[in-house]
Parts: structure tokens; sequence; C-alpha cells
């Protein structure tokens, strides 16, 4: 089935050979290609610098430096000061219309499965993320995009015109948009793409959590409803699933639903413009448990 599409850029992929010669062109550090990073990630590739030490390049296209420094490098600097496994950035430039950035490579690989023990971690991790951002009142918050689209993603059309149940769907979502603020409350940090495939994990401990580029001030929960989408797209104790939504159900209805109307737009959007039918009929499945 589809992992969770990238939420804050139009999907393009990177040219990693070019965009190192750029970044040297503009900053004088040369880095050598190691190759793709795994997992799908279409900006991202390791590098290694001339010491030796090994790192990941980064590619955001249709992105500002300046834009990037005052939101998700402002939210990660602060998450790192209270001690939260972010990875730095150790360079940041402009290149053409996009943002090349290197940052510190984390140990671990990606979590595959989600179990009992890492759900404790992500919780932890969750709960680290509160207030984090009461002194950052410039960092944008997060967009619901409930009532007109998104950046590329989260577009209420596909669903209109796909068919009835994706119809119905969709007014639901504008309904649950007309009921609540386009923007998230909140002095949170938010990742916005809080899933799996962005945790890295050695010997059953949570040893990061990478792809921060649209991250934004809000309230910390939103990431766990995005980590309830996560866990259906992957492999998860059942156990788990049913603890995750126990927690979900703990949630203000003003939280809950704006959030889980936004995630159910995005994916099933995602999926009919992506994917195939299975795929739309996997993630409507999902959506639908808490439409009402």
């Amino acid at each position: 089935m589809t992992s969770l599409p990238r939420s804050w850029a139009r999907v393009e992929r990177l040219d990693a050979a070019r965009t190192v010669d750029a970044l040297y062109a503009r900053t004088g550090v040369r880095f050598a290609l190691e190759g793709p990073c795994p997992g799908g990630q279409v900006g991202a590739a390791y590098v290694r610098r001339p010491d030796g030490r090994r790192s990941v390049l980064k590619w955001r296209p249709h992105s500002r430096v300046a834009d990037m420094r005052a939101g998700p490098l402002a939210v990660t600097e602060a998450l790192r000061l209270a001690g939260y496994p972010a990875p730095a950035t150790e360079l940041i430039s402009q290149v053409g219309h996009a943002v090349v950035m290197v940052q510190e490579l984390l140990p671990g690989t990606t979590l595959d499965h989600l179990d009992q023990r890492s759900l404790d971690q992500a919780l932890g991790l969750n709960q680290l993320q509160a207030d984090r951002l009461a002194g950052h009142p410039g960092i944008p918050t997060v967009e619901f995009h409930l009532r007109e689209d998104g950046p590329g993603y989260c577009l209420h059309d596909p669903l209109r015109r796909y068919n009835r149940r994706t119809a119905a769907f969709e007014r639901w979502i504008a309904a649950v948009g007309a009921d609540h603020p386009a923007r998230m409350a909140g002095r949170d940090a938010v990742h916005m793409d809080f899933q799996p495939g962005n945790i890295l994990a050695t010997g059953g401990s949570i040893t990061g959590v990478i792809d921060w580029d649209g991250a934004a001030r809000g309230d910390r929960r939103f990431d766990l409803v995005t980590l309830r989408f996560g866990i259906h797209s992957t492999e998860a104790d059942p156990g788990v699933t049913h603890r995750l939504d126990a927690v979900l159900d703990s949630f203000p209805e003003d939280i809950l639903r704006p959030a889980w109307a936004h995630m159910s737009l995005r994916m099933v959007d995602w999926a009919i413009r992506h994917f195939t039918p299975a795929d739309v009929e996997h993630w409507l499945d999902l959506a639908e448990q808490r439409m009402s």
C-alpha cells in the first residue's frame, strides 16, 4: 500500500550529482556523493566530507532559505535543545529555486515494525514536543486545508470527481472545515509526517526522527493522528493499533476531528492521483472509521 505522501512540497526527484556540484560552487565545500537514501526519499542522498564524515544531503524544491530558517529549522533547533533526537543542520544554501541542506546522519534504520516498546518511545517523544515553541510565536502554524486546496496536496476536486463514496467523504471534510479554524492552535512542535518511515531505531530503541521539512507550530497530538495513518500502511501489532486508537479516543473533538479530516483528505487525494483503486479503498476504509 502507499506510504504517506510528502506534505510540504510537490514531489520532484533530486539530481544529487548536479546538486553536489552546485553546492560546491556556492559554498566551496566539496562533498562526495555516495547514493540515494532508502525509503523512497526522492530529495535525500548520502554524502561524505573530505575528512570522511558522512551526512545527508537534502533538497527542498521551490523553497527559500529564510523560510526554512524561520520554520522547520527553528522547530528542530528548539527540540534539540530539549534533547529530542532530531538531526542538526550542518549547512544550508539556496541553489536556484531549491534549498539544499546538509544534515547530521543519525544512527539507526527506519522503523519497519511498530511494536509496544517503540510505541512507548514514540509517545514519549510526542510528549517532549509539548509547549516547545512557546518562545517562538513567529513560526508558522499548521494549516488544515479543509476548505480549500493545499499546495500540491490535500486537493479536494479529485475526491469530488472520483466516485460517489469519495464525493460524500469530501463533503464531510468540508463540513469539518466549516466548523473549525483553518489553522491549528497551539505552541507545540509538530512534525507533520510522524510515521514509521521517518523514525530511526537500532536494537529496539528509537535513535532519531528525520524529515522535518514540513515542521510547524500547533498541537503535538496531530502527529499521533499521522502515526495512526502511518501504521495503516505498514506492519504493526494489532495491540499497538488498538492502543493508539485508544489514545486518539482521548483527544478533544476540536483536536481530533480536523486532524483526522486533514489526514484523510491527504491520503485519499494522493491515492486517487498517484496509485490504484485498491489504495483509494484502503485509505477510505480507515478514514471513514471516524466519520460522523
